[in-house]
């Protein structure tokens, strides 16, 4: 019976080891939410106006020239993330629960179907629908992190160019598709519609220069601010804004038909 004991080793050896701890995952309360694992990924643009001849201003990708420079790393904990955006039949059983109103929208055709994101709600009302399912609104940081992973792309699928089979964007449908319509278009972390369909509302303060001075370990965007940040782009944008560097923002109050959002939950359930 002595093979017990290498066989012991192994495993104590494998528990230590930090690839088996980053897939250590508390999944209660986390029903269709992707485990996110924590650590250091490059977030924003590796270019920047510098470093570009001015006669190729005009060709360049405009992503890699606004506040999305500089590149910097970043170490983000484990996290929860939800596979799919928050859906009209999600928001209106927290709507009629706790008495908050109905989306801008809930009347339009084209937005309203139950399987639908739900837009027209303002970041306020996104953080209390999170607050009221036990999760929270993702950070800006944690929010790339989930699009990109440890690879530095451009989409959450790679770097290829977004299309019809991907992503909904451009003004192709000109109205949102159900949630998780696009397989070919989900992360790593197999999270969907993270480009395109809907722009995605953020925990953070919008500072246009934030990233020269952001903290590296879990930023949670400047202390105070007129704008929230919004992330991923939307059904009626091009390939530039739903690009997983392009940062956008808009006042908290804001409802429109473009905006919705999803929900994080950190890995200890905070």
């Amino acid at each position: 019976m002595l093979w017990h004991i290498p066989v012991l080793v192994l495993l104590v050896q494998l528990l230590a080891s930090p690839g088996f701890a980053e897939n250590v995952k508390d999944t209660s309360g986390t029903e269709n939410m992707a485990f996110i694992a924590g650590g250091i990924y490059e977030m924003g643009s590796r270019r920047s106006l510098k470093e570009l001849d001015p006669a190729d201003l005009m060709n360049t990708d405009r992503h890699a020239l606004g506040p999305e420079n500089p590149a910097h790393h970043v170490h983000v904990d484990a996290f929860h993330m939800d596979i799919y955006e928050v859906t009209n039949a999600d928001y209106e059983k927290f709507a009629q629960s706790e008495g908050e109103k109905k989306s801008r929208f809930s009347d339009n055709p084209d937005f309203n179907g139950p399987n639908q994101p739900v837009v027209g709600v303002s970041w306020k009302q996104a953080v209390k629908y999170c607050a009221w399912k036990g999760k929270r609104l993702p950070t800006e940081a944690e929010w790339e992190k989930a699009s990109r992973g440890k690879r530095h792309i451009a989409y959450p699928w790679g770097n290829e160019p977004p299309d019809g089979n991907k992503v909904n964007f451009n003004e192709e449908l000109n109205k949102t598709s159900p949630v998780g319509s696009y397989e070919a278009g989900k992360s790593d972390y197999g999270v969907y519609d993270l480009s395109g369909n809907v722009s995605e509302w953020t925990y953070d303060w919008h500072l246009p220069e934030y990233y020269l001075f952001s903290p590296k370990k879990n930023p949670q965007g400047f202390e105070r601010g007129q704008y929230k940040v919004i992330r991923g782009g939307n059904w009626r944008n091009d390939a530039f804004n739903v690009n997983m560097t392009y940062r956008n923002a808009t006042v908290p109050s804001m409802k429109n038909k473009t905006v919705g959002f999803r929900c994080v939950r950190s890995a200890e359930g905070k």
